[in-house]
């Protein structure tokens, strides 16, 4: 049997220092939970209530968390830490990404029965965009080490931004990215059912033309806000490991987590607002790990694991105790 030879040989190999059948196993992890998810869980268009969404997400975490003791247990406890560190981070990271896709489906009254179609179909973006830039990042590290230290240096000046505008006020709606699209794209007027086209008529009306819906145009919003976000949060993960493997597998079920929380958190994102400022002591923490290593050596996995955490366990419970009285936001519906 050839062919069974070949296939055997083939996973028994190393992609980017990781062996095939790992990255095999991740890939039918995702591609399951993604086929549960459309497939099974929502098959007809509705709105996701907030304690479904935190079942769904607890369900995401536990196979994360799972996934996590596989890394630990076949590759050591420096991967295993690693990969809880970067998961964490990654998490707390796209807590970012709740706030903008919620604007954003504010901004453009997509109804609340249409949004996961938006998420479950920018998700599928985010898995391609984030390997290309990964991909990029672990050739830069490995060609030019030094490459680490621009991403400290990023790192400390994004936390230092981070903090410093963390109460600033953001509006999509003439936002400079928003009026740009709708200038280069041809848009229907409303929302056409669940469609991202529709054929319609042209201005001039001699003829008819393929237009973009209100739908496409959140979904583009999205992918594009999660681009920006990932300039971020993937020189973050590389501060913490320059192993492919662990950076794109903490990435990607992070932001699967993340998609399937939204509907729970969109709520009473606002009640999240000092998370910005303990984000933000993060991101200098990490970019500073990289300038001590020549002082005190490698951070120890475990400490850094739990630095991070505290930071954002403090930001969280202070976010709640300084909102106990707010009622939040709500996603549009």
């Amino acid at each position: 049997m050839p062919h069974m030879q070949n296939l055997i040989e083939l996973t028994a190999g190393n992609w980017l220092g990781t062996p095939v059948w790992a990255w095999l196993v991740f890939a039918g992890i995702v591609i399951v939970l993604l086929v549960l998810d459309l497939g099974l869980l929502h098959k007809s268009e509705r709105p996701i209530q907030p304690a479904e969404s935190l079942l769904l997400s607890a369900g995401y975490i536990s196979v994360a968390l799972a996934f996590g003791a596989g890394v630990w247990m076949q590759f050591g406890a420096q991967a295993g830490l690693d990969y809880y560190t970067a998961f964490l981070v990654e998490k707390s990271l796209s807590m970012d990404n709740v706030f903008v896709i919620a604007l954003v489906f504010s901004a453009l009254a997509i109804p609340a029965h249409l949004q996961h179609r938006v998420l479950f179909w920018g998700i599928l973006g985010v898995i391609i965009l984030r390997g290309v830039l990964i991909g990029v990042g672990a050739a830069l590290v490995s060609q030019f080490h030094w490459v680490l230290y621009v991403f400290g240096a990023f790192l400390l000046w994004t936390g230092i931004k981070m903090w410093r505008l963390a109460e600033q006020q953001h509006d999509l709606t003439h936002s400079a990215l928003m009026v740009w699209l709708r200038k280069h794209l041809r848009l229907t007027e409303g929302l056409r059912g669940n469609r991202f086209w529709s054929r319609e008529a042209t201005a001039d009306g001699k003829g008819v033309a393929l237009h973009a819906t209100p739908l496409f145009l959140a979904l583009l919003l999205v992918e594009l806000f999660d681009l920006v976000f990932a300039v971020d949060s993937v020189p973050a993960t590389f501060a913490i490991t320059t192993d492919p493997f662990i950076v794109y597998t903490s990435n990607i079920f992070a932001i699967l987590g993340l998609r399937a929380l939204y509907f729970a958190l969109a709520a009473l994102v606002d009640r999240f607002r000092y998370l910005k400022y303990a984000l933000a002591l993060v991101l200098v923490f990490i970019g500073s790990k990289i300038f001590l290593v020549g002082f005190i050596g490698k951070f120890p996995p475990l400490l850094s694991l739990g630095i991070t955490g505290g930071l954002l366990a403090g930001g969280v419970i202070w976010s709640l105790w300084k909102t106990r009285g707010d009622r939040g936001i709500m996603p549009s519906s």
